[in-house]
């Protein structure tokens, strides 16, 4: 490798959360029967014309706001010929020389060790199609069936520039796109389910080479492993065909999952393969600024805008604020239970949420829609823990409670289960007396020098106190009796 630079460019198909179809009435709930969801249209009746969907229209326009490209105040459908079962009319409704989005960029963080690596992946394009159907190859008794409910489902392609070098970048900008789609709210981004797809473009040449390699195509990956795999066999492939003498040749290749391993499908088309024209049945697609301000007025506030307030407004570190922003779900939880806990408390409630939270969470299989313990307890537990009522440990106690749903607020599981903290100093120190009259030795111990047999005096004077004396009185307090 160390000869050898790669180079990779990704094309992501993304469906489009719209309720229908791209050109058509038809429903695109996933798991329907097959053939139920398809329409005269979808199937391409004679007579039948597509009606474009605003509403995919909407998500595009929100999508090149998102990544900052240009947003084509005209753009034109085509006919991208070619003949495969599952495409019923003989071509596919895309868009070639004019399309939706052009340009804009990714920003990526690469993970080496303990370092991140801050990129930015440049966007070519985004542009609006259809989806084809399904070729169903089981249980047909050698046969294969065609399942056309995916037919005219809306996507969104998105060409990037061949800019990154490693399967490790192009992970992390299928991360990063990912992320970004459900953020803004365009993809409900199931992999399992074909919401979110890459084609990955594979090269490779000599380091210092300034012209490109071959490329290979490696269609429809479906997850990020498969994406990883995929492109570090291609990449060794490659090499070990250069360096015996054999010249790459242009094709698609398939990733099987079961052996780690590419093979060929079929020679790759270039564009003048598919006889691009403009579709006659569809008018060029005209978006004026009013329709593009009311997108962006309607825009959450993005992931790098909230890093960023995050770290300026309540003082969180960048890996901080950048884990907190994983998803639109896990940082609105955050800011949520922030509102009850006291902005004050920032740090506290993002390690609760990073960790506490996030352990059981993924214990237990759920998502952060799914926590049993709300953002308002979570909150209301923190402020406990800010106002002294209840100390780190015990709060273990009360969230575990929440949990389990033994409590409506942080408060009633603290007073039915009486885990209010001790602060009485005569109490404590009533404990405390009791401590170092049962453990003689201890205390001669750390008059002679040990400072473990402190810590272990603490831990009696805790558990004499059942855990809920107040850890720093309890220090301070036993430090002044031993003088």
């Amino acid at each position: 490798m160390k000869h050898w630079e790669v180079v990779i460019g990704i094309e992501t198909h993304v469906q489009l959360s719209t309720q229908s179809k791209i050109f058509s009435g038809s429903s695109t709930a996933f798991g329907a029967d097959p053939n139920a969801q398809a329409n005269a249209v979808d199937v391409a009746l004679p007579g039948v014309l597509p009606v474009l969907n605003k509403g995919a229209v909407d998500c595009a326009i929100r999508f090149g706001l998102a990544v900052g490209g240009q947003i084509a105040p005209k753009s034109v459908f085509a006919r991208k010929n070619y003949f495969y079962p599952d495409l019923p009319k003989g071509y596919q409704i895309s868009q070639y020389e004019l399309p939706v989005v052009v340009g804009g960029e990714v920003a990526i963080q690469v993970v080496q060790g303990d370092e991140a690596e801050e990129k930015t992946v440049h966007l070519t394009r985004a542009h609006l199609e259809e989806d084809a159907g399904k070729s169903l190859h089981e249980d047909f008794h050698g046969k294969t069936g065609i399942d056309l409910n995916r037919a005219g489902t809306p996507l969104l392609e998105i060409v990037t520039e061949p800019d990154m070098r490693s399967s490790a970048e192009a992970v992390a900008y299928a991360r990063a796109l990912h992320a970004l789609v459900r953020w803004i709210g365009i993809c409900d981004g199931n992999m399992q389910e074909g919401s979110f797809r890459c084609d990955a473009n594979v090269s490779v040449r000599p380091v210092g080479q300034e012209e490109f390699g071959t490329r290979r195509e490696i269609k429809n990956l479906n997850s990020f492993r498969f994406l990883q795999q995929a492109i570090d066999y291609e990449v060794q492939w490659q090499i070990a065909e250069i360096e015996d003498g054999r010249a790459i040749q242009q094709a698609t290749v398939l990733f099987d999952p079961d052996t780690g391993e590419t093979r060929a499908m079929r020679s790759k088309e270039d564009a003048h393969d598919y006889r691009y024209f403009p579709d006659p049945d569809l008018l060029p697609l005209i978006i004026d600024r009013d329709w593009v301000d009311r997108a962006r007025a309607a825009m959450p506030e993005l992931p790098a805008a909230k890093r960023q307030r995050f770290v300026d407004e309540f003082k969180l570190s960048a890996y901080d604020a950048a884990t907190l922003t994983a998803s639109l779900e896990l940082a609105g939880y955050f800011e949520a239970a922030l509102e009850d806990g006291g902005k004050t408390n920032a740090k506290a409630c993002a390690n609760w949420v990073m960790v506490e939270l996030a352990a059981r969470l993924n214990k237990d299989g759920l998502d952060i829609s799914q926590s049993p313990v709300s953002p308002i307890q979570l909150g209301g537990l923190i402020a406990r823990i800010a106002d002294g009522t209840i100390s780190n440990n015990i709060a273990k106690k009360v969230f575990e409670a929440l949990w389990n749903g033994e409590g409506r607020t942080a408060d009633e599981v603290i007073e039915k289960q009486g885990l209010k903290q001790i602060t009485d100093s005569g109490a404590i120190e009533a404990l405390i007396d009791g401590v170092l009259a049962a453990n003689a030795a201890m205390v001669a111990e750390f008059r002679s020098g040990k400072e473990k047999a402190f810590n272990a005096l603490v831990g009696q004077a805790m558990k004499a106190a059942k855990g809920k004396a107040n850890p720093q009185q309890v220090n301070e307090l036993l430090r002044k009796k031993l003088g």
